[in-house]
């Protein structure tokens, strides 16, 4: 299915156009893979009963174009060069979040059995409801330490941007398997309206990171007055603009070449040590710092950004002009929270189709 959702002023005068895709066919039994490495990195911990209270429906199988790459259910493996990665992070104060983007990923693509996700969490337990709604999907569950970044967070404008599972993206490049050397990273509180392998296949050329970018926007905002008199030359030849790291296509292995988690990791400890601070949002910066101007330009389809309004407020927001292949709710304001509340914004009717909350 791919939906193109045109903004032409105010969403009252909103097109929405939605084209179903042909049906898909023959869908194999799926597998999931528990992660066994326990480290510095990631171990399990003893249960948490939270989660527990959501219950989510069951998904039928999606099943495969004719097109698609065959997979031998009795002889598949992770490091299976046809398979398009995605990450996502499961909490329990985004799980709805997180099981509806991977609804929306399986419903438009057309080889749903060669997406494999891989699933970032701090709480064990998760990989069972993701298997009890997802009977036929592909993944493997990382557990990761939040007192691995626990001592490098800052405060933020918002305190959902201080939990320490927002940092674990920075280290897919070590919880991930090595022969895994691209991988989507997507936030939860999103949902994809278009077949996400085009977005797989996105040439990054030299690039480690690509996204969509956003030159107009005030990239001074993002780093006191602090930063720009002491380190601004850090942006030296280069030509910064913002991107939001809630949608990002990452070549680990030049991640892992480059050893990019220090070079993130020694901005967050400045930012912790210095007694001026030298930015105010939480994982957003040091990316900026280490990435901006040297991101490889997605179409802007692919993340129509800030629908959950600002960090403090999250009121409603239009749609960006332009189609749309990615909707990201990114702000205070979730759908589901407004939904429950009976007062949604206008836009959040474009998440409910593929919320599966019982």
């Amino acid at each position: 299915m791919q939906w193109v959702i045109r903004f032409s002023g105010f969403f009252s005068a909103a097109m929405a156009i939605i084209v179903l895709s042909p049906s898909l066919q023959s869908f194999h039994p799926a597998e999931a893979i528990r992660s066994s490495q326990v480290d510095l990195y990631f171990r399990f911990r003893g249960p948490i009963n939270d989660w527990e209270k959501s219950t989510f429906r069951t998904v039928p199988p999606f099943h495969n174009a004719d097109e698609c790459h065959s997979l031998k259910s009795g002889k598949f493996s992770v490091c299976d060069p046809s398979l398009v990665h995605v990450a996502i992070t499961l909490d329990v104060e985004y799980l709805r979040g997180s099981i509806a983007a991977v609804h929306s990923i399986l419903r438009h693509s057309r080889c749903p059995e060669s997406v494999f996700f891989h699933f970032l969490v701090s709480e064990t337990g998760l990989e069972t409801l993701v298997r009890s709604t997802f009977p036929e999907l592909k993944f493997r569950v990382y557990y990761f330490v939040p007192e691995r970044v626990r001592g490098l967070i800052s405060s933020s404008v918002r305190q959902a941007l201080e939990q320490p599972l927002n940092y674990a993206r920075n280290y897919l490049a070590e919880l991930l398997e090595p022969c895994v050397n691209r991988v989507i990273y997507l936030d939860s509180d999103l949902v994809v309206v278009d077949d996400i392998s085009k977005l797989w296949k996105t040439s990054l050329g030299r690039k480690t990171i690509g996204a969509p970018e956003y030159c107009h926007a005030n990239f001074t905002k993002y780093f006191t007055g602090h930063f720009w008199s002491r380190f601004s030359g850090v942006f030296s030849g280069r030509r910064p603009c913002y991107f939001n790291t809630g949608v990002m296509v990452i070549d680990l292995g030049n991640w892992r070449r480059f050893g990019y988690t220090p070079l993130i990791e020694r901005w967050m400890e400045l930012q912790k040590s210095s007694s001026n601070r030298i930015y105010e949002l939480g994982s957003l910066p040091p990316y900026l710092l280490v990435f901006a101007g040297q991101v490889a330009p997605i179409d802007h389809r692919w993340n129509q950004h800030g629908l959950g309004g600002d960090n403090v407020r999250g009121s409603c927001r239009d749609l960006h002009p332009g189609p749309v292949s990615l909707l990201h709710w990114s702000g205070s304001g979730k759908p589901w929270h407004r939904l429950d509340s009976g007062q949604p914004c206008p836009l959040d009717s474009l998440w409910s189709p593929f919320d599966l909350r019982s």
